[in-house]
């Protein structure tokens, strides 16, 4: 369905779907020296959901 995304993003707290590049800003992080103490950790990208 073309309009997957939207359906959900919009049933998320705030209230659209995110991006790809949302997503991929947070693994540059976790790959980036200031995640460096960042351990066993589950970083949920939802919206919140």
């Amino acid at each position: 369905r073309p309009d997957r995304a939207a359906v959900l993003g919009a049933q998320t707290p705030l209230g659209r779907a995110g991006s790809a590049d949302e997503v991929s800003q947070t693994i540059v992080w976790l790959l980036s020296d200031a995640a460096s103490y960042v351990t066993g950790a589950l970083l949920d990208v939802t919206g919140g959901r």
